[in-house]
């Protein structure tokens, strides 16, 4: 049962969309296709992007934007409005003339469809090699009537003014670029909102006068400059438009979505299925009001499904220091792919999954004799490799108030690597737990140190260590006649209480010799219950890990000793048990 109440909102002065724009596809293809290879890719960081700066670019940080994107293998980047700001216009002369400008990058500029803003817009693009006009005017039902003033349905004066600007652009590109490879683009502004029909037919218009021949790039844009309706009335109107305007195979069709509805990227992927060719957004959605498209989560959703996006984010943490830097604004801690928390797990269920999963792939990789990073990618919770971005492991499980002994396990093995018996886990996740319910979260750091405080106490100071400090041992092995079991015998040298004592002790071990010197000395009941050991690090620089379950009385506890010598760190490790026993106990 539903017990929503109605809201107080005036949703009745809103119309849907789908009594906006009607359109007759119902044998629409675009829902069973599948995107199998990259787009075409066109940054507006520089274009569109800056526009929606509070503090829009200098120079210093236009050119560094425009080195990243290069570097990020973008093809298409549009760089800026040229007649609309001087800024813009000395921006584009400086990459030409400091030929910035790989061989196969074209850039593209915007202008409105006015001939002197078109002559300010070509003039700055003397000298570049594939230079690229992208012009555009306004074509919804709004803007011819009430911005325009246009009487009746404003079709002929919306046509004449794009026409005309095509002829303009093609003036001026023939009497300054020479031989350029010139291209041409043209958007029909407010695409989604326009009659379709007329989006039709004011680009065929334009083409007529371009003369699309499949040499000259010929671009035609469809923006959903604000984004109106769901993601599927966006793919009906691609699917539409690429089914009814002539000379399709000469025409690159180009996505241009924004985000006010927050779907702009299922837009493009849908858009993308009806039969586009190319995409246009930003790095990290930035753009006027809630964005542009978000190129970085479309190029990164293709690599997710196997499909190559033809341009790098393997060290993601670079483009979005530059790009924060560029911006003067930050990329959200949640986004997708990037943000600082979007491979964390605070849930104790997710780590332990994450965890297992880990470990279950390392185990495959070796019995298939192959490096586990060329494995399948098949993880809960984690749809993409983090290495794969740049990200260290370190970040993808984070330890709060919430969460369980999966997360605090993982990163002591994968930060320090410690590989603590089941038990264990369960045993120090608790001591996590203590401290994260203060409030905060516990970084990797933070848990090594609580980790050491609690089984591993300093050597510097003799109280650290707490009742017992191990200082020295020897041992020796002897054997009774008759009997073929080997007896240990050990000389412990230890501070307790802060005095120096030494004291033998038998056993059929040194761990076994040393309980039976505690017992015996000390009047304790100390049972071994469990002992496991492994190596950290190789060579001349490995370290010997014991951890070593003991019941003392009624407890039941662990003790954790570290050292090059395996004997040591045993022994250590049942101090470091005995000394948590009596510490709670006192």
């Amino acid at each position: 049962m539903n017990n929503q109440k109605p809201s107080p909102m005036p949703f009745h002065k809103y119309k849907s969309f789908f009594d906006r724009i009607q359109i007759d596809l119902k044998d629409r293809t675009w829902p069973d296709q599948r995107i199998t290879k990259a787009p075409r890719w066109l940054s507006t960081d520089l274009r569109d992007g800056n526009q929606a700066l509070i503090d829009p670019m200098t120079p210093e940080r236009k050119r560094k934007m425009f080195d990243l994107l290069v570097k990020l293998g973008f093809k298409e980047i549009e760089v800026g409005f040229p007649a609309a700001s001087q800024h813009d216009f000395d921006f584009v002369r400086q990459i030409i003339e400091e030929d910035a400008i790989p061989d196969d990058v074209r850039i593209s500029v915007l202008t409105q469809a006015r001939e002197d803003l078109i002559e300010r817009t070509v003039e700055s693009l003397v000298g570049a090699k594939k230079p690229t006009v992208h012009m555009y005017n306004a074509t919804a039902p709004v803007f011819r009537k009430v911005v325009f003033g246009f009487k009746g349905n404003g079709y002929a004066e919306t046509t004449d003014i794009a026409v005309r600007g095509t002829q303009a652009v093609m003036k001026y590109a023939e009497s300054m670029l020479g031989d350029a490879d010139f291209g041409y683009q043209y958007s029909p502004e407010i695409f989604v909102d326009t009659e379709p029909q007329f989006a039709v037919d004011i680009v065929g218009a334009v083409m007529d006068q371009w003369g699309p021949d499949g040499e000259r790039d010929t671009v035609v844009n469809l923006p959903a400059t604000v984004e109106r309706g769901t993601p599927n009335t966006y793919a009906d109107q691609i699917e539409w438009f690429c089914r009814n305007i002539d000379n399709r195979d000469k025409i690159a069709i180009s996505l241009h979505p924004h985000n006010d509805r927050g779907t702009g990227v299922a837009a493009a992927e849908m858009g993308l299925m009806a039969g586009a060719d190319r995409v246009e957004g930003c790095l990290f959605g930035n753009g006027e009001r809630t964005g542009n498209l978000d190129l970085v989560t479309v190029a990164m959703n293709l690599y997710t499904q196997g499909v190559d996006p033809e341009l790098d984010f393997s060290n993601i943490d670079e483009v979005i220091h530059t790009v924060e830097h560029c911006n003067q604004i930050g990329v959200h801690e949640r986004h997708p792919y990037g943000g600082d928390l979007v491979f964390t797990s605070f849930s104790g269920s997710h780590q332990d999954a994450i965890n297992k999963a880990f470990k279950d792939r390392e185990k495959k990789a070796q019995e298939a004799g192959i490096a586990v990073d060329n494995m399948e990618w098949d993880m809960p919770y984690l749809p993409v490799d983090p290495k794969d971005l740049g990200r260290s492991y370190e970040a993808v499980i984070r330890v709060n108030s919430q969460s369980g002994k999966g997360g605090v396990t993982y990163l002591l093995k994968s930060e320090y690597g410690l590989d603590l018996p089941r038990r264990m886990q369960v045993e120090f996740s608790k001591v996590v737990q203590n401290r994260t319910e203060k409030g905060g979260e516990v970084s990797a750091r933070d848990m090594w140190q609580l980790f050491r405080d609690e089984y591993l106490p300093a050597e510097a100071s003799d109280m650290q260590w707490g009742r017992f400090r191990p200082l020295s041992f020897k041992t020796e092995s002897q054997s009774e006649e008759f009997d073929s079991r080997m007896t240990e015998r050990i000389e412990l040298a230890f501070l307790v209480d802060g005095q120096e004592r030494s004291y033998v002790g038998h056993g059929n071990g040194p761990l076994d010799a040393t309980v039976n010197v505690l017992n015996e000395h000390f009047g304790l009941d100390i049972r071994v219950q469990d002992y496991t050991e492994h190596a950290i690090g190789a060579g001349a620089d490995t370290m010997a890990a014991a951890y070593v379950e003991v019941s003392v009385g009624d407890r039941v506890l662990w003790g954790a000793g570290m050292h090059p010598n395996i004997t040591r760190a045993s022994i250590r490790a049942l101090i470091s048990a005995v000394n948590r026993a009596v510490r709670d106990n006192a």
